[in-house]
């Protein structure tokens, strides 16, 4: 779902020392486990001594470059570093790891800077970071199974860089990004701990940079659109007005997806219909992709949407006809469908779809086959979307960072963490509502852009995407109470690509024409 003169901007703590303040324990033989002079005890110093530790100090390593985008060579120095955040009380609570991406020569005060982070929850930022507007950028067999190492990362004609700085942020826990002292992660994982944690970090690297008179811009990826949508209220109440807000592949409410609910039958529907367009499973296939997903709509809003409104009611006769029409969209048996009470769950449809020819399709790009041990199962045994691209992103991303960035650190780099993902905290309190215990995500946001009358939003939607269905994200935008004036600052663009529209060289080319448009709307009072 991405030179070579080097500056050291900040001089790095010795790993005896960090350790030495991050330890803040009670400095006894007993806690070190043994005495001083026995083996045990000196053993244990060793070990303490060597652990790598994020550093509490802010760290940067600065490097130029240079890349040709649309045919203009363009110098700019990457940074690689460390932003250390604080609690109120100024009390070091975490090293966020972050790359900045800074063209040479440009006034910052109208320079735009955005921040770019993936999703997860638990995910690191390598993602958009080596995939899709950085000016490196890895090059992937999409939407085919990527060969082993050596992989194929160079430069990327198809940046940003010529529009906006770009800073690449990693979640706490997550890349290089650690807490510090005392905090413990699951201090960080939560809806709103997660927003209080980014705010912080933006901050300081706008502190630190002064950036505060440029014009500003968050870019979120799957969950990254939840903080985002949570993100951009959070930071206007702390003074700091957003230009635009870019959402990719998003899920902004996740209450109307709650099992027992008929809503994210219907938000599935209009991707099921474009995968199996795809995989020429639609008997008389139309040749336009965009009007046979707005038939899909048009059907899973209404006659639909008031069959699974029946429940255990409806007459064996509307379940027949709409059974025959929904495998008209979908590529299954009206058979089929009745068996599941015409509603299709997600892993079914992935295996359902193909199983005549023992193939299964992927959940974040429909265009992705996998082969499981058996075409008899349930559903997919794991995601060839996923599968297909990790050890690409994951491996260039390390030796890019070591390689070309010359940053090193004893840390182990996490492209993602269990942990974060499985103790999150869902709880997220909305202002003028209250606590909720799933979260709505779009009424921060709607609060944002109704105060922020200037601030422009930009959805990319993939139509192969079955993680973030597009149906459902129209849906959570357009249940955001905005008045006609705000309405206009929102904007929809769709792509013949899944979860990550990057993937697909061609939707790439077609985003950046369209993140153009959207960088100078944004930058010009939205005029």
């Amino acid at each position: 779902m991405r030179k070579t003169i080097v500056a050291l901007t900040a001089v790095l703590l010795t790993s005896v020392a960090v350790a030495g303040w991050a330890a803040n324990g009670p400095d006894d033989k007993k806690d070190k486990g043994g005495d001083d002079d026995t083996p045990k005890g000196k053993v244990a110093e060793q070990i303490e001594a060597a652990t790598a530790r994020a550093p509490v100090t802010e760290t940067a390593k600065t490097t130029s470059h240079t890349v040709t985008i649309k045919g203009k060579s363009i110098r700019y120095q990457a940074t690689a570093g460390t932003l250390t955040i604080r609690d109120n009380d100024g009390k070091p609570t975490a090293s966020v790891f972050y790359v900045a991406y800074t063209a040479e020569g440009a006034p910052a005060a109208k320079r735009p800077v955005t921040f770019l982070y993936n999703g997860g929850p638990g995910s690191a930022s390598l993602w958009l970071h080596m995939g899709s507007f950085g000016p490196i950028r890895v090059r992937t067999a999409s939407p085919d199974s990527n060969a082993p190492a050596p992989y194929n990362f160079a430069a990327n004609d198809d940046s940003l860089l010529d529009k906006t700085d770009l800073v690449f942020i990693d979640a706490i826990g997550t890349g290089y990004s650690r807490p510090l002292g005392e905090a413990k992660g699951k201090d960080f994982w939560g809806v709103d701990q997660d927003v209080d944690g980014f705010a912080r970090a933006i901050s300081r690297y706008v502190s630190l940079n002064n950036r505060w008179n440029s014009p500003k811009f968050l870019f979120g990826e799957s969950y990254g659109t939840t903080r985002s949508a949570a993100l951009s209220n959070r930071l206007q109440q702390d003074g700091m007005d957003l230009n635009g807000v870019i959402l990719l592949s998003s899920i902004l409410n996740y209450g109307i997806l709650q099992p027992g609910y008929d809503e994210g039958y219907i938000a599935f529907l209009p991707s099921y219909a474009a995968t199996a367009w795809y995989h020429n499973r639609i008997p008389n296939k139309p040749a336009d992709l965009a009007a046979f997903v707005q038939q899909a709509r048009v059907f899973a809003r209404g006659p639909y949407a008031a069959a699974l409104a029946k429940g255990q009611t409806i007459s064996a006769e509307e379940e027949d006809a709409v059974a025959k029409q929904l495998a008209t969209f979908t590529g299954l048996s009206a058979e089929y469908l009745k068996r599941a009470k015409l509603r299709i769950d997600l892993f079914r449809f992935q295996k359902e779809l193909l199983r005549d020819k023992r193939q299964t399709v992927g959940r974040f790009d429909s265009r992705f086959l996998g082969v499981d041990t058996d075409a008899a199962g349930e559903g997919p045994e794991y995601d060839p979307s996923d599968s297909a691209i990790n050890s690409a992103f994951i491996s260039s991303l390390r030796a890019y960072l070591a390689g070309d960035l010359g940053y090193k650190t004893d840390l182990e780099y996490r492209a993602g963490s269990d942990d974060a993902n499985e103790q999150w905290d869902w709880h997220h309190k909305v202002p003028n509502v209250g606590k909720l215990e799933v979260p709505d995500v779009a009424l921060d946001l709607s609060l944002a852009m109704r105060q922020n009358p200037h601030l422009q939003l930009l959805s990319l939607n993939g139509y192969y995407d079955m993680a973030t269905p597009f149906f459902n994200t129209e849906y959570d935008i357009n249940h955001m109470a905005l008045e006609p004036a705000q309405r206009k600052n929102v904007t929809f663009k769709y792509y013949p690509s899944g979860h990550m529209i990057y993937l697909n060289p061609d939707a790439l080319k077609q985003l950046v024409v369209d993140l153009d448009a959207f960088y100078d709307k944004a930058t010009s009072g939205g005029a």
